[in-house]
């Protein structure tokens, strides 16, 4: 059978993750409602993700060179409207002014600039955060009443939550010495933010954990403070970090063995190659678990388990004189090489695909008394591919928890599209899905005053693949039964690409 005619995943239409946003949505559109939305749900879920493959004549190589594009939900009062907008940030003016990809992105190489010499490379070394692109297309966080757009560069974008404007850009290594962090921080319940990230700490490079204390008045960002750091296990390749956790007593970084070459860094800075090229994965080396003390900021114990690629951590807590860390664990990081445009665009004729997004979500239980370097083995927590995890992030952040909420990592299942509710305790899950339908990550919302852990609605951005490319809807499952309660659906000018990560404000919040 020819290539071009082989359809290995037919319930999956990757086109979801292809689309290019032609015509922004300023102008918030009305949903046409479906069911009956719950009267204390009120609030915007923001949104973020790729928005645009192309410049010019020219189109980007990885899923997540994609320009961002912002997505804003606002429901009240039983009616919900969508917008939608780039990130206006300096990777998208220099593109579009030039009407050509000039800034070199994770996975594309930018046009031979004749303008940027051999010097001004070697100088762009010592200034990540005007020599990368600031794309940041992963995630939204809040810091105290302000918003950010995040990628794992060092410049994060304020963003206006009403309008989706790009109101300002902070830059982690000139307020607190970052050269990168995770696209994942953890907001505290008292408005506190952590993130994690690479800083030149007493001339080493080293893992660093940061504090932005929250506050009324005055900048989060002038407060930042490191409040631990870890001299990675290979000092010149230090673990690539999409995520970490957090518990009542620790800070948890796990060290896989895909590392960043910082040798390699700097030959593709003076080549202008893609920060993907730095890349490494070591199979033959085990994965390093590390606490950290949030005591006194220095590495408490560390453990060994199984060789193993994450980008998501589900959920760390303290219990019965152990750590736990649940995470979506894959096998090696083939997940980033399939998302690669041509992987996308071939996948139907690769019978390895599925494969390569072949994860699934395990524990991994971490004895105190133990010695160092222990040895621990994974659990499988729920026998379906997850990713995108969300739990009630709000009451159960870094305690112990029963239920995680997902999407499928399964391209070759039955509905690659389905939104999964897994139990820990039991291993059962329950799932919602609709054919040719794409869930974005389910968000939690706790209904007032709950008293169980699922009580509660999820929130899922959707896309439909075929014919359907210019739609998207919002929609609200009750999180107990895994039941539609209601949607609101959109007919977009141009066609809707499928989003990555978000965040839910109530109408309640001051922002």
């Amino acid at each position: 059978m020819a290539a071009e005619t082989q359809n290995l995943y037919p319930n999956c239409d990757s086109s979801v993750w292809l689309r290019s946003c032609e015509e922004e949505v300023t102008e918030p559109l009305d949903g046409n409602i479906t069911g009956t939305l719950p009267p204390w749900l009120r609030g915007t879920l923001l949104r973020n993700g790729p928005g645009s493959l192309k410049v010019g004549a020219m189109r980007f190589k990885h899923l997540f060179d994609s320009s961002a594009l912002l997505h804003r939900f606002a429901i009240h009062d039983g009616i919900v409207t969508y917008q939608c907008q780039f990130l206006k940030s300096n990777t998208l003016k220099k593109n579009r002014a030039a009407n050509r990809i000039v800034v070199t992105e994770f996975g594309t190489k930018s046009v031979h600039d004749p303008c940027h010499t051999i010097f001004d490379r070697v100088a762009a070394i010592f200034k990540p955060g005007d020599s990368m692109s600031d794309n940041a297309m992963i995630s939204l966080y809040p810091f105290g009443d302000e918003i950010y757009a995040f990628t794992e560069g060092p410049i994060i974008h304020r963003i206006d939550p009403v309008t989706l404007d790009t109101l300002d850009r902070k830059n982690m290594t000139d307020c607190i010495a970052l050269v990168n962090h995770t696209s994942h921080p953890h907001v505290m319940p008292n408005g506190d933010v952590y993130n994690v990230g690479m800083s030149i700490v007493k001339g080493g490079l080293r893992h660093v954990v940061v504090k932005f204390p929250y506050t009324e008045k005055g900048d989060m960002f002038e407060r930042a403070k490191v409040v631990a750091s870890l001299k990675p296990r290979w000092p010149l390749h230090p673990a690539y970090m999409h995520t970490f956790g957090i518990t009542e007593n620790f800070f948890i970084i796990v060290e896989q063995p895909m590392s960043v070459s910082l040798c390699g860094v700097v030959r593709n800075q003076l080549a202008n190659k893609p920060l993907a090229s730095s890349l490494h994965w070591y199979p033959n080396h085990e994965t390093n678990i590390v606490l950290l003390s949030r005591k006194d900021g220095k590495e408490w114990k560390r453990y060994r388990t199984q060789t193993l690629f994450f980008l998501h951590i589900i959920n760390c807590f303290e219990k019965n004189g152990s750590v736990i860390v649940d995470l979506c664990a894959y096998k090696d990081p083939k997940a980033l090489d399939a998302m690669y445009v041509h992987a996308i665009e071939t996948m139907q004729s690769n019978a390895d695909y599925a494969e390569w997004f072949r994860g699934r979500p395990k524990r991994l239980e971490l004895p105190l008394d133990a010695p160092r370097l222990a040895k621990v083995v994974p659990t499988i927590l729920a026998d379906l591919g997850c990713e995108t995890p969300r739990i009630h992030y709000d009451l159960y952040n870094g305690k112990p928890y029963r239920y995680f909420y997902a999407i499928s990592s399964d391209v070759d299942a039955e509905n690659p599209g389905t939104v999964i509710k897994a139990d820990t305790v039991t291993g059962v899950t329950k799932t919602w899905c609709e054919p040719n339908c794409y869930p974005s990550e389910p968000v939690f919302v706790p209904t007032p005053d709950a008293k169980n852990e699922d009580d509660g609605v999820l929130l899922c951005a959707l896309v439909w693949g075929g014919d359907r490319e210019h739609e998207v809807a919002l929609l609200v499952l009750d999180a107990r039964t895994m039941l539609e309660v209601a949607r609101a659906q959109f007919r977009t000018p141009s066609p809707a690409p499928k989003c990555l990560h978000g965040w839910f404000l109530p109408q309640t919040t001051n922002i």
